[in-house]
């Protein structure tokens, strides 16, 4: 049968089943959460880490559930069915970030810290101040990403569910958002671990069979599926080779540039991922996390590779970006070609699944940093009880909930490509040019602290909004009007060397001396895990 004929044999979506795959999905997930969180002593650890009670191999799967958001399966996948290589190029730099993570920071940050990624910065600084910069950095990068998830959640559900009115899409997002709530509320870091871990499951199964399923369909032969694409892309052979999307001009190429420093260094900045290493209960539990999560995001990336060029030869770039949610619609597109409602039904189930476990990990992250950072560490100097804090995390996680849906019913239908970079731009630039030189550089103090933090958030969010990302290009958020003067869509490039360049400044002119003393404490624990 030819494709075309294919094409017109497509079986209409059924909402219903798509709706009943992710209710049953819900249920289960739920009563795993309940379970868990009713196990729980209702402890600051419990709730923040888990008691640290996670394997290496469950903290590494359920970190790649963690990680693994809507613009990795459904973004990935479109742009390699649409762009082709170029497409390809953000699932090599999602999979290179890990290796800073595991050689520069896991490790390391599970001796150093406890629950937060304010407790490693604030270890040898002064308190109030550093912990206040941590958590207003944290929020800012968990919200930008929530947005992302969130208003992916709405073009979702007009492809899947069939729903095409603004207020339909709200209520949906309005649903993600409160089940994403009720998960973090009952279940804490333990039970939004096991969501992320069957998420991760379900996630690498249906990737895996619908790539075995394609390759079959062309005699096990990618070549074959290669040509296949290349014949229904409009772009032909082009398809498969660099710059398609980047290299036209100088200005993509460093546009390119800035986006793989953006991705391979914002992922080991991002709060939620740094959060995951306290689950575990040593530093070599935490490498062992690190090491399963590149795996199974190693198998992932390569089964997005064959369904977007899959998506390419059976769907096409006509249909893909005519349906309701563009790009980002070829991975369920291609599962109703190949599977009709039935699988349409389970990867929506996959897609929301999704998109629920990493909100509920960025949920219980900011609720985390408000709570011990701002509350405990601030407010009460460190002297607040347990149940107290517990308390106030629980209620950050509503209002967060809250934010994090009507900021998804605003941002729905905005660019979320451009709010999934932003907050990997926003965390390379304030986070790891802290972590770097609080873990490695003796002389580092408070003032280079808050001036690396401060200055690479406020650089990131000035470029990005004077960039053609807001006004002054064809796909800008503001089309009628033009006020950009930096050229790039990703500020990467400039603001990570500018975040490393402020902190090292700080530190020469700050008056605040750097303690030798926890510094070698620090630098012991780091490496011994002793103390931690």
């Amino acid at each position: 049968m030819t494709t075309a004929h294919l094409a017109e044999s497509v079986p209409a979506s059924n909402p219903l089943v798509n709706t009943g795959v992710f209710a049953l999905f819900v249920a289960i997930t739920l009563f795993v959460v309940y379970r868990a969180g009713n196990r729980g002593k209702k402890t600051t650890a419990d709730y923040y880490a888990a008691d640290s009670a996670f394997t290496g191999r469950q903290n590494g799967i359920a970190l790649s559930g963690d990680f693994l958001s809507a613009a990795s399966f459904l973004g990935i996948a479109g742009a390699i069915a649409i762009h082709g290589y170029d497409g390809f190029l953000y699932s090599i730099g999602f999979l290179v970030a890990w290796l800073v993570d595991l050689l520069l920071i896991a490790e390391l940050l599970r001796n150093t810290g406890r629950f937060t990624m304010g407790d490693v910065l604030s270890f040898r600084m002064k308190q109030r101040p550093v912990r206040a910069a941590s958590a207003t950095s944290t929020l800012v990068i968990s919200f930008f990403y929530m947005l992302a998830q969130m208003a992916g959640a709405g073009g979702l559900v007009a492809l899947l569910l069939d729903v095409h009115s603004r207020l339909g899409q709200a209520l949906v997002i309005a649903v993600v958002g409160l089940v994403m709530v009720v998960y973090v509320l009952v279940g804490g870091m333990k039970g939004t671990t096991w969501v992320q871990i069957i998420k991760a499951s379900i996630l690498l199964v249906a990737a895996t069979l619908i790539t075995v399923f394609l390759l079959g369909k062309y005699g096990f032969n990618f070549s074959n599926l290669l040509t296949a694409a290349t014949d229904r892309s409009p772009m032909g052979t082009q398809l498969l080779e660099p710059g398609g999307s980047y290299g036209a001009s100088g200005t993509t190429r460093l546009d390119f540039v800035s986006l793989s420093l953006a991705l391979v260094l914002g992922v080991a900045s991002l709060p939620h991922v740094l959060m995951r290493f306290y689950t575990v209960p040593n530093s070599r539990e935490a490498r062992r996390s690190v090491v399963w999560a590149t795996v199974c995001m190693f198998i992932f990336y390569l089964c997005t590779l064959v369904i977007g060029f899959g998506a390419a030869a059976l769907v096409g770039n006509d249909e893909i970006k005519s349906a309701p949610g563009g790009e980002n619609s070829a991975a369920p597109l291609l599962a109703l070609h190949i599977g009709g409602t039935l699988l349409l039904g389970i990867v929506s189930a996959v897609a929301f699944a999704t998109i629920l476990a990493v909100v509920a990990g960025l949920t219980i992250t900011a609720s985390a940093s408000f709570a011990h950072d701002v509350y405990a560490n601030i407010f009460k100097r460190g002297k607040a009880e347990p149940a107290d804090e517990v308390r106030v995390a629980r209620l950050t996680a509503l209002v967060v909930g809250v934010l994090a849906i009507l900021g998804g019913i605003l941002a729905n239908g905005q660019n979320i490509a451009f709010l999934v970079a932003l907050a990997l731009a926003v965390a390379a630039s304030a986070n790891l040019s802290t972590l770097l030189y609080s873990l490695f550089w003796k002389r580092f103090n408070t003032t280079g602290t808050l001036w690396s933090i401060y200055g690479g958030l406020a650089a990131c969010l000035i470029l990005v909004l004077f960039s053609p990302v807001v006004s002054g290009a064809a796909d800008s958020i503001f089309k009628s009007v033009d006020f950009h003067w930096f050229p790039l869509k990703n500020p990467g490039l400039v603001s990570i060397p500018f975040s490393f360049l402020c902190g090292f400044i700080g530190t020469m002119v700050g008056r605040s001396k750097a303690d030798s003393g926890k510094h070698a404490e620090m630098e012991v624990r780091s490496l011994t895990g002793i103390g931690s």
